[in-house]
């Protein structure tokens, strides 16, 4: 038996709320797009649809996508969107000689992208098990290795990526390594399951695994600043339909506009997944994250906590086709009830 694992409860109440946000996550149920395609001369590269999984895979995709952009003689490109899939892609283009200009209506700390938890969570809402196809796994497997192994390098304050510990709760003895067997070998860390008596959480085991965190306020903030560094320019404008793009001047143009392709490029299958945060006032002595943590929950409702400089962040919403912005007072009480019996047992524990 393993000593006991000390760890400082989070202090959950009302009056420690400081915000609350809503972002949609753009899903697909057949997992994210990434092809060019020839649009009047032009040529447009699709890297969208990535769920709530785009903080995770946007450097694998984003290489990817540029890539497919080097077919093209001319290093010009034009990037939809500057939510971190249209900046990782951005970086990714400068990276292979090209001068990139980002068009976008809204930029951070505006975009969905801020408004996610976030860590490294590669198939979180991305694709419908079912739905998939031994080519898009192979493609997704690509991308989720080159991502995974980018983020590593900008772990330290600047990128606002570090490694913390996450414990995911249950009453049942944890059996193998998981089923997710969409990841590869690469990209798993190991577990320690931690029995009754060497954790502080009201479960009888806890499994302990690390895993990467990622602040998107600074996150973002810093690849902002290294696309405009490296040459490139951020343009604020919208487009209406995907013939507006025909008056850029670059002749490569990348789609990542997330949720807004639905619009401009007529993706029937697009569809958002609504989460919402609630921000607790932070605490420098909680340096771990948990997920799970609420009895009797139906099959598919969840909770987790991450811990970041800008506030401790619990979550746990997923609305799958909701297109309001309006924070759902159901899922709020639900979220912040469910962790204050968590905390408030490790406390009194």
């Amino acid at each position: 038996m393993r000593a006991p694992l000390r760890l400082t409860p989070v202090r959950v109440s009302h009056d420690r709320i400081i915000r609350a946000t809503v972002g949609l996550r753009p899903h697909r149920p057949t997992g994210f797009v990434l092809r060019a395609e020839p649009l009047d001369g032009k040529t447009v590269i699709h890297n969208y649809g990535h769920g709530g999984a785009g903080m995770s895979l946007s450097w694998g995709t984003g290489q990817m996508a540029a890539e497919l952009a080097l077919d093209h003689q001319d290093r010009r490109a034009a990037v939809i969107g500057c939510g971190v899939v249209g900046l990782t892609t951005a970086r990714q283009l400068q990276r292979r000689g090209f001068t990139v200009t980002i068009y976008a209506a809204t930029v951070p700390p505006d975009t969905t992208s801020n408004m996610s938890l976030a860590g490294f969570t590669p198939t979180s809402g991305l694709v419908s098990f079912d739905r998939r196809t031994p080519e898009w796994d192979a493609q997704f497997r690509q991308a989720v290795e080159i991502a995974y192994r980018q983020l590593q390098l900008l772990t330290g304050p600047k990128y606002g990526i570090s490694w913390i510990n996450n414990y995911a709760m249950t009453d049942t003895e944890p059996m193998g390594g998981g089923t997710n067997t969409l990841l590869p070998d690469s990209v798993r860390t190991g577990q320690v399951v931690l029995g009754p008596g060497e954790h502080p959480f009201p479960y009888r085991y806890a499994i302990e695994r690390p895993e990467m965190r990622i602040e998107p306020s600074i996150y973002l903030d810093a690849l902002v600043s290294d696309v405009v560094a490296t040459g490139g320019r951020i343009v604020i404008r919208k487009f209406e339909t995907a013939r507006d793009l025909l008056t850029l001047d670059e002749p490569v143009i990348v789609n990542c506009t997330g949720l807004g392709a639905k619009a401009l490029f007529g993706d029937p299958e697009l569809m958002p997944l609504k989460g919402q945060l609630i921000v607790l006032i932070p605490q420098e002595d909680v340096n771990y994250s948990t997920n799970g943590g609420v009895r009797n929950s139906p099959p598919g409702v969840f909770v987790h906590m991450m811990p970041r400089r800008d506030g401790i962040v619990l979550g746990g919403t997923s609305e799958r086709d909701v297109w309001t912005m309006e924070i759902n007072e159901a899922e709020r009480q639900r979220v912040v009830d469910g962790h204050k019996t968590l905390f408030d047992a490790m406390r009194s524990g």
